[in-house]
């Protein structure tokens, strides 16, 4: 393994926390004794390019300080290739690093855990989504969340997973159930009225919502909650139990496991990792093994 790091950073993660949680990352690297370079772009694509350069050219692992969105960004690069990687969550929803266990808000701490990591050859090897060339490792949402997704991330204020509780009431005012059809494993379509399907990967989204609750990113398979046709009174009472999962209990909700997973549904958007796909259809399908995850 080199013995050179590369550290990918979002100086604007979390209102800069990405900038002031890089210096401690680095600092435990370099007591560790690698050398670190840093990759940080003038935006998504040109970081995402530099990236590329830095893991093709050869780097000992790479090390995404930021969120969710930084962290999307490196398995576009690293998937299917034996560069392992390791997270400095220091995002807004870090949504990526709950679903690992991996420390979220402690810069100094996650550092030192990868460079241990990355001494003792502490790797796992994890699976990604994927709906055409994009990886995703947490959630693929559509419906209602999507829609709570799209007016959260236009939200400055507040931080953290309260601006989704704040834009889900602001949703609630044109809630309306979706016709969906669903197919699992190239099945027979299933025809339903749904308030959201979400494909779970990991297990959270939008700053620790538990959608899918008892994802686990590496058996191969995704966990698709579908949230059935609800009233709006009905929804504001399963809506809250997503934090502790507890909503999978719900007579409205149905979980299915599948590793290939297409939606089809007018006028819904898709969204995965927090980063916007496009209108319905997608077509999911679970990499198995796809990126190494320094652990």
């Amino acid at each position: 393994m080199s013995s050179e790091i590369t550290l990918f950073v979002n100086p604007t993660a979390g209102r800069g926390r990405g900038a002031h949680g890089a210096q401690p990352a680095a600092s435990a690297l370099r007591a560790a004794g690698f050398s670190v370079r840093g990759v940080v772009g003038a935006d998504g694509p040109d970081a995402l390019a530099r990236l590329r350069a830095a893991v093709r050219e050869g780097t000992g692992a790479v090390i995404a300080v930021g969120g969710d969105g930084m962290v999307s960004l490196a398995l576009q690069a690293l998937a299917g290739t034996l560069v392992p990687l390791g997270v400095i969550a220091v995002g807004t929803g870090n949504d990526f690093a709950r679903a690992l266990g991996l420390p979220v808000g402690e810069p100094a701490r996650a550092g030192r855990l990868a460079a241990e990591a990355l001494k003792e050859g502490r790797i796992r090897e994890i699976d990604l989504g994927r709906v055409g060339g994009m990886y995703y490792g947490t959630v693929l949402c559509s419906g209602f969340d999507s829609r709570v997704n799209d007016r959260g991330n236009r939200m400055r204020l507040p931080a953290g997973r309260f601006k989704y509780d704040l834009a889900m009431i602001a949703e609630l005012a044109a809630f309306r159930p979706f016709p969906y059809r669903i197919t699992l494993d190239d099945g027979p379509v299933i025809e339903t009225g749904a308030t959201l399907v979400a494909v779970g990967n990991g297990s959270s989204y939008g700053g620790g919502m538990r959608i899918c609750a008892d994802a686990v990113p590496d058996d191969g398979l995704f966990d698709v909650v579908v949230v059935g046709d609800c009233s709006r009174a009905t929804l504001l009472k399963v809506f809250p139990q997503v934090y502790k999962g507890r909503h999978l209990d719900h007579p409205k909700v149905t979980v299915h496991r599948a590793a290939k997973v297409t939606l089809e549904a007018a006028g819904v958007t898709a969204y995965a990792d927090g980063e916007p796909l496009g209108p319905l259809p997608v077509t999911a399908e679970c990499v198995p093994g796809a990126v190494r995850i320094l652990t």
